[in-house]
């Protein structure tokens, strides 16, 4: 359609016809705001900060409020009432300015109720005092930020008793994702649809200056990963390295690098259910080292991730290339050597478990001896989800095998044979 008939098919609108279009959300909302299918719950909902979970939250409650078969009571259940109020009900996306005029629920502000048309009602309640859920009792309910609540998990079991109306009583929980038991419960639920959204994905709607200032600034960082990418960040308890301690190294400074490596943890196999082959660039300049970048590829075929390494090579201007023999012996240097004879191969051999191995390199990171480039987000996932097992996300530590050799060459050798065993 052009943007004549355009213009035209919205001029042959009535006043009311016009309001029904530019209210109708199933026309205007992204695929990831409206409900999913499925025979769920919970509708856990978790996006960065500005990426439409208010106004996703706020159209759900309207749609079943304003439904043939409408529900209710529904509960809108904030960190507390005030909250509940500024943000789910009077907010710019809130239930109060979603909807046509005269199609709006009434607010009592004295008793925190709305009220619609049809006589649905909508109370407001607050996640910060779970006792007051002793009472009540809904049809749905629309939870925001739970991952703020003070004490969640009793306010959301005082919820659960309380949604006991309708043939199927649902929640919606929109979050930031913060790594609380109850988020991580809800994750582990199968009555649980989980819908993520970036901030980005909504940019359309949100201050050009917000996108220029805050989020080319936190881009890429872990406060960005969780508050604009809405990803789930969290420390084991029991790893190697934590989120903190590798934020604080992140640097762009350029320093005089003396000795530039490309290590390689090649896989034992090369089908798709293989594990990755591990590729990290990193240099040492003095006693101190720094990350450069992540080239792990997963799965591929010898010759790919071969390419790849002399790609890396070439493009860093290194010095060698080092890489663990365990897997494939003599077959690592020759496909190097198959693309690139010309590579120096350094081969080292695993001679101690892979955490046993680790610990001596976790320690440089302790001592502020080693620096992370902007970037590395699935290197330093794996490192922090790091466990004594030897496994990282219930996956073999691919990049974590590659830096293990990359820092063990670069700053805990003292000599350079040929050959080494770790």
């Amino acid at each position: 359609m052009t943007l004549e008939n355009a213009e035209q098919l919205i001029a042959a609108l009535s006043d009311d016809e016009v309001e029904e279009v530019i209210y109708d959300w199933d026309l205007w909302a992204r695929k990831e705001q409206l409900p999913p299918n499925g025979d769920w719950t919970t509708w856990l909902l978790m996006g960065g900060r500005g990426s439409g979970k208010t106004r996703a939250g706020a159209e759900w409650v309207r749609s079943l409020a304003t439904a043939k078969n409408a529900v209710s009571p529904i509960a809108l259940v904030g960190q507390t009432i005030n909250q509940a109020r500024a943000i789910m009900v009077e907010g710019e996306s809130g239930i109060l300015n979603i909807a046509p005029k005269k199609k709006r629920p009434k607010f009592d502000r004295q008793r925190n109720i709305l009220i619609w048309p049809n006589g649905v009602e909508a109370h407001l309640m607050s996640g910060s005092e779970a006792e007051r859920f002793r009472g009540p009792q809904f049809a749905a309910a629309w939870c925001d930020e739970i991952g703020k609540w003070p004490n969640a998990e009793k306010a959301w079991d005082m919820l659960q008793f309380a949604l006991r109306l309708g043939n199927k009583p649902r929640q919606l929980a929109t979050t930031t994702p913060r790594p609380t038991k109850l988020i991580k419960r809800l994750l582990n639920d199968k009555n649980t649809i989980v819908t993520k959204m970036k901030t980005a994905q909504n940019q359309a709607n949100l201050a050009p200056s917000f996108l220029t200032q805050i989020v080319e600034r936190y881009k890429g960082s872990i406060l960005g990963r969780q508050e604009l990418d809405g990803e789930l960040i969290e420390d084991l308890p029991d790893a190697l390295w934590s989120r903190g301690q590798i934020e604080a190294i992140k640097t762009n400074e350029n320093f005089p690098l003396e000795r530039i490596i490309i290590a390689v943890d090649p896989p034992a196999t090369a089908h798709k259910k293989s594990d990755g082959c591990g590729i990290i660039v990193a240099a040492n300049f003095g006693e101190k080292a720094i990350i450069l970048a992540d080239k792990t590829i997963k799965p591929a075929k010898p010759l790919i991730w071969a390419k790849i390494v002399a790609d890396a090579y070439n493009m860093f201007n290194a010095d060698a290339v080092i890489a663990e023999v365990n897997q494939g012996g003599e077959m690592v240097e020759q496909m190097i050597r198959q693309i690139d004879w010309k590579i120096p191969v350094i081969n080292v051999r695993a001679t101690r478990a892979k955490w046993v191995r680790a610990e001596p390199v976790a320690a440089l990171y302790f001592r502020g001896l080693v620096y992370h480039r902007f970037g590395l987000d699935e290197l330093e996932d794996e490192m922090c989800s790091f466990t004594p097992n030897g496994i990282s996300n219930g996956h073999s530590p691919d990049r974590v095998d590659a830096l293990v050799w990359a820092l063990s060459e670069l700053l805990l050798n003292k000599i350079n044979p040929m050959v080494r065993s770790v």
